[in-house]
């Protein structure tokens, strides 16, 4: 946070001094003042890239699974091929066609899988489930 700080500081005390500069460099030093904006907009694509790339990191994410969370939450291994399913988007029909079951079979185990996670949706779900690391 203090980095945080100092950076930005460091940033206001130097687009202060350009334009100080800039400004006494027009008056006294006869400067084209396209210049002088031409520096600005340099500095300036420069200090956004580098917040760019220092703001957009990719975060590292955990693809380890916890077996031992969904042991405790009592999820079946049908349950679990269900929840996986329908994390890549897939609707019940495909669910049931996929995984060779009847379509009132994948919603008890979706209703099954939403009282055990605690969730009212399916997205819902999903989400706890990439919380947990379950997914």
């Amino acid at each position: 946070m203090k980095k945080t700080i100092l950076v930005f500081s460091a940033l206001i005390i130097a687009v202060i001094l350009l334009f100080q500069i800039s400004k006494y460099s027009i008056l006294f030093g006869g400067m084209e003042i396209e210049l002088v904006i031409t520096c600005i907009a340099i500095i300036g694509f420069f200090v956004g890239a580098y917040f760019n790339r220092k703001l957009n990191k990719p975060q590292e994410i955990s693809s380890e699974i916890n077996h031992q969370k969904i042991k405790e939450l009592e999820i079946t291994s049908r349950e679990y091929e269900v929840l996986e399913l329908i994390a890549k988007g897939f609707s019940n029909k495909e669910i049931a066609s996929t995984l060779f079951l009847s379509e009132s079979t994948i919603k008890t185990h979706v209703s099954n899988l939403l009282t055990k996670l605690n969730a009212k949706r399916r997205t819902q779900a999903i989400q706890i489930a990439k919380e947990i690391h379950i997914l």
